[in-house]
């Protein structure tokens, strides 16, 4: 389901606000009728978690129940009527009235349906039941019996999780409600190509319409306005535009064209829909990472959607606010980590010139026969979906299929074969890669097109000792070349830093250490050519279970506070990458 936006033929209505909430730890709110309306529920606000809203409810995952009231305007007529979930963590059941709509598993990603049917001329109640608890079968895992063998971390903190940061329950991201015109358009595939003369932006569309209508494609900015037209076939459509002298789209200069399409019944249009395109190219060339045919170095950051009271819920001055301190710092990329970001995020990259690695939310996998086959068919969906969602993207250079899997055993390397193979065949211009902490062992870096490490050598390993740590670094970062002679990125390393901890000389949590240790280690990637780039771990300190390893429920591996002010290592990172 596209993006809701609103235009002459297109209406858009936001159901953000408070909503009426209730837990539902004994599960019977099905048999009590809670879907036509939450009884004696309490004010929560959407989009945003419950578990920082609600004190009492910080460690409960679910299930829980949320309900809203709306009316149309009179003026919706005549169109289809459609409701879209942009996230919500992690199953979610939805009724309109009492009426079942559907259902959608895993958090991060929108799903719609059609209500047409079954909206009322009146008041209409959405109710939204939330499950986030953890279990072996679910992706990302959690409740993970301990086993060496399978799992990197099931066990030892609280809430049981197979990963470093806190499991956020509810709806994350903002409901809405949009109007469409019968038989209008439903998707949207832009594809760009430059070889150094003109560039042609390919487009194809889906939409609902019969024979006998036209497809008009205009794409303006930069220069005088291209279009072209197409008939449409079987609800398909098909051109492309040809730009004879294309301003590129890169970092410092994320020249945007706009895509208009719109649907033609007897010459007028009854449909139209416009979206931001960025001409670029993307290449691995052997060991190089190549943006418009040149090579091109990441400088950034892992980041977690994460701030205080609204936890994973979206917060556009938030959002804001990070891409500014990226900017003062100098990067100039970042990694979905671990999970695909807001469309309001990701459009942000798109103005602002961000690199992006895009993530799905497969973090923390083990690779048992015990629900293996399911976590796979979970893990595909999530693969079709983020494609879909992102692939218009100028900023997404590179598709993450998961994040440190468990992947020392014979399962993980067919399993991941899988989603490559059906990563590529939605998506053949963007290199795919693993994140991995596995190293020189992961056998999907002989496949992938990138090599993603993350490492912490003197933090928890060599705990204290930066200079041996960097050593056995700058080994096995030559042992990954050697054996797969393909760009490597450096896609986690850092130290925790409690906010005002200082220590001479330099050690573990304090600002000091946590500021040597990343400038020792981009010394060391930066004497490897082949080494493309480098993403410090965090951007900001983000929540966690509890665990002894985690003080206060935090990881503090962050260059800025959770509250996004600047510790001893964002400054330092700022002097190395000439932030402005």
């Amino acid at each position: 389901m596209l993006f809701p936006r609103v235009n002459e033929h297109r209406e858009v209505i936001d159901l953000s606000g408070f909503w009426d909430f209730r837990p539902d730890p004994r599960d019977e709110g099905r048999a009590a009728g809670w879907s036509a309306g939450v009884p004696d529920g309490v004010p929560i606000a959407v989009p945003a978690s419950w578990n920082d809203q609600l004190p009492d409810l910080r460690d409960y995952l679910g299930p829980a129940w949320y309900s809203t009231a709306f009316r149309l305007p009179a003026s919706w007529k005549g169109g289809r009527i459609l409701l879209r979930l942009d996230s919500v963590n992690y199953l979610a059941e939805v009724w309109l009235n009492g009426r079942p709509l559907g259902s959608h598993e895993g958090g991060h990603l929108p799903f719609g349906f059609e209500i047409g049917s079954a909206v009322a001329p009146g008041r209409n109640v959405l109710a939204v039941r939330v499950d986030g608890n953890l279990a072996p079968d679910r992706v990302p895992p959690g409740n993970v019996p301990p086993d060496p063998m399978y799992t990197l971390m099931g066990s030892g903190q609280f809430p049981d999780a197979t990963f470093d940061f806190f499991p956020f329950c509810g709806i994350h991201r903002p409901v809405r409600l949009a109007l469409v015109p019968e038989g209008g358009i439903e998707d949207i595939a832009v594809d760009t190509a430059w070889d150094g003369g003109p560039a042609t932006v390919r487009v194809r569309l889906a939409c609902g319409a019969a024979e006998g209508v036209r497809a008009r494609f205009t794409l303006s900015g930069h220069g005088a306005p291209v279009s072209v037209e197409a008939a449409v076939a079987s609800g398909r459509a098909e051109a492309e535009l040809r730009v004879p002298k294309p301003a590129l789209w890169a970092p410092g200069s994320p020249n945007l064209y706009e895509l208009t399409a719109e649907l033609l019944r007897g010459g007028a249009a009854f449909d139209s829909y416009a979206l931001s395109v960025g001409i670029r190219t993307v290449a691995v060339d052997g060991d190089r990472l190549l943006l418009n045919g040149q090579p091109v170095h990441l400088k950034g950051f892992g980041r977690h959607e994460d701030f205080p009271v609204t936890g994973r819920g979206l917060v556009p001055a938030v959002a804001v606010r990070d891409f500014e301190m990226m900017r003062w710092t100098g990067a100039n990329s970042f990694r979905t980590s671990h999970y695909p970001y807001s469309e309001e995020t990701m459009d942000l990259a798109d103005r602002l010139g961000f690199l992006v690695i895009d993530e799905t939310p497969a973090v923390g996998l083990f690779f048992k026969q015990n629900g293996l086959t399911r976590r796979l068919e979970v893990c595909r969906g999530y693969v079709e979906e983020l494609i879909r969602r992102d692939r218009n993207r100028p900023s997404v250079i590179a598709w993450s299929l998961a994040n440190e899997p468990n992947s020392r055993n014979a399962e993980a390397g067919p399993f991941f074969r899988v989603l490559f193979d059906l990563a590529k065949s939605l998506d053949p211009g963007r290199p795919v890669t693993v994140v991995s902490h596995v190293g020189v062992d992961e056998e999907a870096f002989s496949f992938c097109d990138l090599v993603c490490l993350n490492r912490y050598y003197g933090w928890y390993t060599q705990q204290g000792n930066i200079g041996e740590g960097c050593l056995k670094l700058s080994r096995e970062l030559d042992d990954l070349h050697a054996k797969f002679r393909k760009p490597v990125l450096l896609t986690e390393f850092g130290a925790d830093a409690i906010a005002g901890c200082h220590a001479d000389p330099p050690e573990m949590f304090s600002e000091e250490f946590q500021a040597l240790f990343i400038e020792k280690y981009l010394e060391v990637a930066a004497a490897k050519p082949w080494v493309a780039g480098e993403h410090v771990w965090n951007l900001c300190d983000f929540k966690t279970g509890q665990a002894v390893r985690r003080v206060a429920g935090m990881n503090l591996k962050g260059v800025f506070t959770r509250d996004r002010r600047p510790k001893m290592a964002a400054h330092t990172l700022r002097r190395l990458w000439g932030g402005s």
